[in-house]
């Protein structure tokens, strides 16, 4: 079957086959998860062994099909310059466009469709960051890259810039190599995380990860992280900016994963003027409308809180402090008392 080939006229970089034989992952995730490094990600226990065997969540599994997919935006404002503007918001770049889910998860099905119409009738299910898949092990052991010290995959052609997605399947495909590692002795991305949510090499405590205070948390921000977090309102790339392989990282020329409503180089002041209404609106098709709306003022607040005094600033905040939400009152009084003590 022409399955690689298949998978890259649909539009993927690359398409590799693994086996279903993750013990070795399931013993780190297992560590990882003693440390108490989920933080409030209930789900990453709740699912037990079906996330680290793939025949346990789908029956009859014995190979899975990983794709990967580009995702750096070819057109959007330059990650740095954002960065180094602290009047502007920080986005993870994968979230500046459509929600990738739907992306893959409609080129994954075509592609069963395909492998479907040449063989017949198989058992397949297709995953996009879905359910309990180990998706990075899976890709390592696929071929598709190593697993870095920042835990995120990497290609040395490619960089980290990608989307990952999975074809579980009860076909007995012929399975690809892993390839060898190429982190050496480097640390950077280690030595640039913000909040020192990596803690050592291959380790993250996502408790402190800016992506999981961003997105994950639903909560309160934890007051001491809160200065660490800058101007990032949703996710957090430092690590994968940072890293040397990564300036072999191609512009992805998907449409879909392009800047929407200005989100690569709006302004804090400007998003926390959006209204519920218009938050839905601009956030339709977009994985950020998954954190809500309380949570993405909360970010913003957090952010302003961050920001140079400004009257600006100022006026923004004090238009949201008696919002009808606890959460993101909390953080709008943190941001006003952190600009008044100066």
């Amino acid at each position: 079957m022409q399955v690689k080939d298949w998978g890259l006229e649909l539009g993927f970089q690359q398409i590799g086959i693994s086996d279903i034989d993750l013990g070795e992952h399931e013993t780190r995730l297992n560590e990882w998860l003693d440390k108490g490094f989920h933080g409030e990600m209930g789900y990453m226990q709740r699912h037990g062994t079906r996330r680290s065997r793939p025949d346990e969540l789908v029956e009859g599994t014995v190979r899975v099909i990983c794709a990967r997919m580009d995702y750096l935006p070819a057109g959007a404002l330059p990650l740095q310059d954002v960065m180094d503007d602290p009047g502007s918001a920080v986005i993870s770049r994968y979230a500046l466009g459509r929600d990738y889910h739907k992306v893959l998860r409609r080129r994954l099905q075509q592609l069963a469709t395909r492998i479907e119409a040449a063989i017949g009738t198989f058992g397949y299910r297709v995953f996009v960051d879905s359910a309990p898949v180990l998706e990075k092990a899976l890709a390592e052991k696929a071929g598709l890259g190593w697993i870095g010290k920042h835990s995120n995959l990497l290609h040395r052609q490619a960089g980290s810039w990608f989307f990952l997605g999975e074809i579980y399947t009860d076909l007995p495909l012929p399975v690809d190599e892993p390839v060898s590692e190429h982190c050496g002795d480097c640390s950077r991305c280690i030595d640039v995380c913000p909040t020192n949510a990596i803690v050592g090499p291959y380790q993250v405590d996502a408790r402190r990860c800016i992506s999981y205070l961003t997105i994950e948390l639903r909560g309160s921000i934890p007051e001491p992280l809160r200065p660490l977090l800058g101007n990032r309102i949703y996710g957090c790339d430092d690590c994968q900016w940072v890293c040397p392989w990564n300036r072999f990282a191609q512009h992805s020329e998907e449409a879909d994963f392009a800047p929407r409503h200005g989100l690569d180089e709006a302004s804090l002041i400007e998003l926390f003027g959006w209204d519920e209404p218009t938050f839905l609106d601009r956030t339709e098709g977009s994985a950020i409308r998954r954190i809500g709306y309380a949570c993405w003022l909360r970010n913003l607040a957090v952010a302003l809180g961050n920001a140079p005094f400004s009257d600006g600033v100022i006026h923004a905040l004090q238009a949201r402090a008696d919002h009808q939400s606890e959460l993101v009152r909390e953080h709008v009084q943190w941001a006003l008392q952190r600009h008044l003590a100066q």
